[in-house]
This record gives structure tokens, C-alpha cells and sequence, in this order.
């Protein structure tokens, strides 16, 4: 039996460790063909190995690819297994935003019924499929949930005024992004991002756009992007505290490299803390993965199948 199919055996195991409560209320992650790579020694290594290296760090990132499926079962998957290993988990989401926070406690505390608390949330338009395992899990083990993100009514904000926009809005609501900003506009992040976005639409009057104008509509939206990262970054920093562990889960390219949010978390816990990126790869054939084309993008890949084509 190879390290990577002990991962099936393992968690039906491991489901016997836990309270009868909560195997009656948690979902239960399933299997996932899947290779994990440790990057540091460009090796193929067995999921339960990942899950025990990552439950010593201090903050988990998982990037993943939002719309795919056996990357979310991973995600459940990675935090049920950190979860037999610690008991001071916080779960942070991407997904979830800062002025929903009071809505994502009362329910994780038993205090809203889901119906009330999707009404009042705005969860993401696959969160039934791809992220209320992750909230349920964590509601059943009672770990904390925290919503990092900035308001998305914020972010279009910034990108269609730039970063003035949030000294025009109440203290209050300013609460909802983070307190500190920094968004340099020539690093390794801001080249990265500004160089995906080129070409994209991103001129909404219809007509031709210059070339100044456009490089300005960029950078208002690269603008947006560091409010994001640094609100998710003031979240996991004010959540994590000696001896716990915040797992959170966000698009890849937040992640990927440190970069993005995780450049901004190092930035705000001490030194030498231990943080730990996950990134979630999508392929099409997993005997044919590359370990050493992508050992840049984490300290851990997790390569999955991508879903097969449906039939026209």
C-alpha cells in the first residue's frame, strides 16, 4: 500500500477517536485521490504526515482554486486531521466578512439556526458544497470561526476609487477594513498581480481607454486586492494567540509564494513564528505531476484530480 492510499484507512480510523456528539454532528471528510509534495525536499509524502508537520505551526494557509470540488473535500479533509492533533484550532475564512462576524459566532455558538444565519451572512454561492463542512466541523468541535475578510462592498469601493476612499467612510464601518495598509506598487506581489490582470476588461465606460488610465485602473484594483490581503491578515494576527493555531482557508494567489496575506500575517505576529502555506493544484492526471515545476508556490502541494468534462 503506497504512503498517499493510507490516508482512506487513516481517517475512518480516526473517526473513532472522536465524541459520539460530534461524529453525529461533523461532516466526514471523504476520500480524495490526491499527491502531496513537500516542496523543501521535492518528495512525494502521505497526508497524515502533512496534517502532523502542519498541526505544530501557529498559522495554516490552504490556497485554493474556488471552484474546485475535490480541493474543498482536502481542505475538510486537512482540518479534521490538524484537529485530532490540537485542540486550540481557530477556523479563518476568506469567505466570510468582518460586519458578519457577530452573525458567524451566534451561530457557531448554538444561538441562530443556519436558515437565520445564511439569510443574514452573505455566504458565498457555493458555500453548501464547499465550505459549510469546514463551519460545521468547527461548530462541532467548538472552534472559533472568524470572518478576515474586508466587505465586498468596500473592495469595489477601492478599486474604483483607490485607497482615499476608505478616509471618506464612518469610523464604524472603516472598522471593517484594516487598520494599517501597505500597498507598494513595484514588489514581487504587485508585479505578479498587475501582470495577471493585463489584459483582462477592466474598462467599464465602454470606449478606449489609454494606457495611463488603464495602468490606473490596475493599480485601484491591485489597491483593493492589499485591502483584502491586510484585512485577513489584522483578523488571523488578532485570532491567533501563543499555543493556538488559525488554519485559514483563501484563494491561492493570497497565498501562493507568501506572498499576499501571508506576507502581511509575518509582518504582524513575533518573530519566528511558524507559518505554514497549503496550496490546493487541480490537474489532470496525477501520475504525471511535476514535484520540483510549482515547489515555489508552497511548503506543501496538494495535487487533485480536476473534475472530468461533462458529457455535452
Amino acid at each position: 500500500m503506497t504512503r498517499s492510499f493510507r490516508f482512506a484507512a487513516t481517517a475512518c480510523a480516526a473517526s473513532l477517536l472522536l465524541p459520539a456528539t460530534i461524529i453525529a454532528q461533523a461532516p466526514a471528510p471523504s476520500y480524495v485521490p490526491h499527491r502531496v509534495i513537500l516542496t523543501s525536499k521535492q518528495r512525494v509524502e502521505d497526508f497524515e504526515a502533512m496534517a502532523a508537520e502542519l498541526a505544530q505551526a501557529d498559522v495554516v494557509f490552504f490556497g485554493e482554486q474556488h471552484d474546485d470540488p475535490a480541493t474543498h473535500r482536502m481542505q475538510l479533509a486537512l482540518l479534521e486531521a490538524i484537529g485530532r492533533r490540537r485542540d486550540n484550532v481557530v477556523l479563518s475564512l476568506e469567505m466570510f466578512e468582518r460586519d458578519v462576524q457577530t452573525q458567524v459566532t451566534a451561530y457557531t455558538a448554538g444561538q441562530l439556526t443556519e436558515e437565520a444565519f445564511l439569510a443574514d451572512s452573505r455566504p458565498w454561492p457555493r458555500y453548501a458544497t464547499d465550505y459549510r463542512g469546514l463551519v460545521e466541523l468547527a461548530k462541532a468541535r467548538n472552534w472559533p470561526v472568524v470572518a478576515a475578510n474586508v466587505p465586498r462592498p468596500m473592495a469595489s469601493a477601492v478599486s474604483r476609487a483607490g485607497l482615499a476612499y476608505l478616509d471618506t467612510i464612518p469610523a464604524e464601518r472603516r472598522a471593517h477594513a484594516a487598520s494599517q495598509l501597505s500597498c507598494p506598487e513595484n514588489d514581487d506581489y504587485a508585479k505578479r498581480f498587475l501582470a495577471t490582470m493585463e489584459g483582462m476588461p477592466t474598462n467599464h465606460g465602454g470606449g478606449p481607454e489609454d494606457p495611463a488610465a488603464a495602468r490606473q485602473t490596475l493599480i485601484r484594483i491591485y489597491q483593493a486586492q492589499c485591502v483584502k490581503d491586510e484585512t485577513m491578515a489584522e483578523s488571523i494576527a488578532a485570532a491567533w494567540a501563543p499555543g493556538t493555531l488559525v488554519v485559514h482557508m483563501n484563494g491561492a494567489f493570497h497565498s501562493d509564494f507568501h506572498l499576499g496575506t501571508v506576507s502581511r500575517v509575518k509582518s504582524r505576529l513575533p518573530k519566528g513564528s511558524r507559518i505554514a502555506v497549503v496550496t490546493g493544484m487541480p490537474v489532470d492526471d496525477l501520475d504525471a505531476v511535476d514535484r520540483k515545476a510549482e515547489k515555489k508556490r508552497g511548503d506543501w502541494l496538494v495535487y487533485v484530480l480536476k473534475p472530468a468534462p461533462r458529457e455535452p
